[in-house]
């Protein structure tokens, strides 16, 4: 797999795109990035499936968290 990566997202709250750098090599995230456009926090949620190689990230705004 590879050790870094990067995805294209678009932001919750204003639908910016925007370049997300993730660094797989400390497995499963949960995380938090400000979005560069209107400021707001993103939800970051990334699973790596090493099977079959793939990075699957999950993004919400913040304040749709279900706890």
């Amino acid at each position: 797999m590879k050790e870094y990566a990067e995805r294209h997202v678009s932001c919750p709250h204003c639908g910016q795109h925007i370049t997300v750098p993730l660094d797989t090599t400390q497995g499963n995230q949960d995380f938090y990035d400000d979005c560069p456009a209107c400021c707001h926090s993103i939800h970051l949620s990334m699973e790596l499936d090493e099977v079959r190689d793939k990075v699957e990230l999950r993004i919400d705004a913040d304040d749709e968290q279900i706890f």
